[in-house]
């Protein structure tokens, strides 16, 4: 699989992300016992016109990063415990609601995976595409109602002039999700938040939303934050990949390097479970036989010296010795633009990695 080769813009751009995701920390109670620390220091980074892909396994913290730069975790149960969210030069952590309503849905805008969910059952779909485009941007009922027709006819929504009356139970599951997109992409957001957003389309209905999103990417600057178990997809449509395990990052790279030369055993892992084309087995590898295998964390290095990827269940004799026992994760820049989660040996400690920023080329 080819991955998708970013279209230049002739013009000169900005270097700095539209949105920065700096050491972020977001845990929930747990009733009596310990709190559920879902995210625990994750860092990552979305420019103009670039897709960050986020994959890892359900429960890894994509979502929760997503939903976290919308200030959509309801607190409590949920708390921010560390960390920023940059957007715009705002911590959007830190803003009021009042201001949080002007950043969601017009300058960010989030495609949920669960769109009944996320559609009210008792409005019209008309309404609910419009009651954005209202909130967003000056224009008059028969005008957001223009938007709201174009919106559902970019996503292959077949007269949506009559399709504007109906209620959500009337749509199939993957017309809703055509809803849902419609709606996130009627106020041209700056930033589009990607929850698995192709989950319930057949694949050419998947191939013709991931065209539009490319197009608008070209056309307005959009970048796209795009959460998916789909390594085909992001092969396709990525930039720059962020691959989390149990609340961290444990590779961030170009998409190209990232398919080429994956440096974390659980990245391997996850590219040895695809089944291929070319060759028979009798089985899968599963990701756990690839990170279990001492081998697998050996010959890394930095500029620090030789490091060792960090596993949360890495044997004790196996483990480095740390600079930090209370802090043993490290993200570490183990060359240009190629991050990997590293045990915080006293090496690394002397050594800090710049944050994670891949600017488009």
């Amino acid at each position: 699989m080819a991955a998708h080769d970013m279209i230049a813009k002739p013009a000169a751009r900005t270097l700095e992300p539209l949105m920065s995701v700096e050491d972020l920390a977001v845990s929930f109670d747990n009733g009596s016992g310990p709190r559920i620390q879902a995210v625990a220091g994750v860092s990552m980074s979305v420019y103009p016109r670039q897709t960050l892909a986020v994959v890892g396994e359900s429960g890894c913290g994509k979502s929760v990063t997503a939903m976290s730069s919308m200030q959509l975790i309801p607190r409590p149960p949920g708390c921010f415990d560390a960390g920023r969210i940059m957007f715009g030069g705002r911590n959007l952590l830190e803003l009021p609601e009042h201001e949080m309503l002007k950043v969601r849905g017009g300058q960010i805008a989030m495609i949920f995976q669960e769109p009944m969910t996320s559609l009210n059952p008792v409005y019209t779909i008309g309404d609910q595409i419009m009651e954005a485009v209202l909130l967003h941007q000056a224009v008059s009922p028969d005008e957001a109602a223009g938007i709201a027709i174009k919106a559902m006819a970019d996503v292959g929504i077949r007269d949506p002039e009559g399709r504007m009356r109906a209620y959500p139970h009337q749509f199939s599951g993957g017309m809703r999700q055509r809803v849902m997109i419609a709606m996130a992409l009627a106020c041209r957001p700056s930033l589009l938040l990607a929850d698995e957003p192709t989950t319930a389309l057949d694949v050419t209905i998947q191939k013709q939303i991931l065209e539009l999103l490319r197009g608008l990417q070209q056309s307005s600057d959009m970048g796209m934050m795009l959460i998916t178990h789909n390594l085909g997809v992001v092969a396709e449509n990525a930039d720059v990949v962020c691959c989390m395990y149990a609340g961290r990052v444990v590779e961030y790279a170009p998409v190209t390097e990232l398919f080429d030369r994956p440096l974390h055993p659980y990245t391997r892992g996850l590219f040895r479970c695809i089944p291929g084309l070319s060759e028979l087995r009798n089985r899968l590898v599963t990701v756990e036989e690839v990170v279990a295998d001492p081998r697998e964390y050996e010959g890394l290095r930095s500029e620090a010296g030789p490091v060792v990827p960090w596993w949360p269940f890495m044997d004790q004799s196996q483990r480095p010795a740390l600079d930090d026992p209370s802090r043993p994760y490290a993200l570490v820049e183990v060359s240009p633009d190629r991050w990997v989660g590293c045990w915080r040996t006293p090496e690394v400690a002397r050594h800090p990695s710049r944050p994670p920023r891949i600017a488009p080329a």
